[in-house]
């Protein structure tokens, strides 16, 4: 490959890794005068690059979008990402991405350096999927649609069909979508309600055009995950648990499935939602840590009786 070839595929690579590079700055990395970069420009832009100039001092180049997605120069890390990424993308839940992922990976696979395609197939050898089960999709042109009003900060109107069958129609400001296992959740202030609502993105059918614009409210409780988790715990599980967890908070987060806050250094609160006690017992029977039950009564009740069945096993001796 020619020195003027190879300095273009880096340039190329420079200009797709961040949005502005300074004139000087990108002659610097490519070891060339700025008047080098700027034939160099006018090469991709013959190419079809569509390489954006800035004028003055503070000039200098950005990649920008042309009618056609151009080639991605992509370093052995990302290259081994996009491609692991695209063999689980057709478990997402997202209906319509499945035949897509499969093509570009293909694409994806068939132009990989053989030492990254040795990686790969490890990678896939040492994998073992299983596949979803059948549960809910969302259509990808749904996601998109609710992607653009909450980048517009445009209000959305929609059919939306309830936990138990009902239907509804909604006026809501989009506020974030959360991905939470095969399932899709749109987290949006629902106009007419005046207040946050979670709603299941397979079960909204959008309607058109957008309503007016608005401006973008802080999420709830600052947190848009935990707001889910407990949004979704009333809506779904039948029992709902909170105690207090005599161990620090970092210990306690990421071991069980729940809602943990911080009371100070040695301890936090920690919410479960569940669809029976027996495996709230379990979650916080695998801590091994000491804990005090705030709610339901029926959870301390339910403690009580597995102690004395563990009380009792432990005490009878082997026949």
């Amino acid at each position: 490959m020619s020195d003027t070839s190879a300095r273009l595929l880096r340039m190329l690579s420079l200009l797709q890794s961040r949005r502005d590079w300074p004139g000087a700055e990108l002659a610097e990395r490519l070891n060339v005068t700025t008047r080098t970069v700027r034939r160099d420009v006018g090469r991709l832009r013959e190419l079809g690059y569509p390489v954006h100039a800035a004028l003055g001092p503070a000039g200098g180049y950005r990649l920008g979008a042309g009618a056609s997605l151009p080639p991605l120069l992509l370093d052995d890390e990302e290259a081994v990402a996009v491609t692991v990424g695209l063999r689980t993308g057709a478990a997402s839940g997202v209906s319509g991405i499945e035949e897509a992922a499969l093509r570009a990976l293909t694409k994806v696979e068939h132009v990989l350096p053989s030492r990254l395609r040795h990686r790969v197939q490890t990678l896939e050898e040492a994998m073992v999927a299983i596949p979803p089960r059948g549960g809910p999709t969302v259509d990808a042109a749904v996601l998109t649609a609710i992607s653009a009003a909450i980048r517009a900060a445009e209000t959305l109107r929609f059919d939306y069909a309830g936990h138990h069958g009902g239907r509804s129609t909604r006026i809501a400001e989009p506020h974030r979508l959360v991905a939470w296992g095969r399932r899709w959740y749109l987290v949006a202030w629902d106009a007419d309600r005046a207040g946050w609502r979670t709603f299941r993105a397979d079960r909204i059918s959008l309607r058109t055009p957008n309503g007016p614009r608005f401006a973008h409210r802080d999420p709830p409780g600052g947190d848009v995950a935990a707001y889910l988790r407990r949004s979704i715990g009333h809506e779904i599980w039948p029992y709902r648990s909170r105690l207090r967890v005599y161990a620090p908070a970092s210990r306690v987060a990421g071991r069980v499935d729940g809602i943990v806050t911080p009371v100070d250094d040695d301890t936090c609160v920690l919410e479960l939602a569940s669809d029976s006690l027996e495996l709230v017992a379990l979650a916080v029977g695998t801590l091994g840590v000491d804990f005090d039950v705030e709610s339901p009564p029926e959870l301390a009740r339910h403690l009580r009786t597995l102690s004395a069945r563990f009380a009792r096993a432990a005490g009878r001796r082997r026949r």
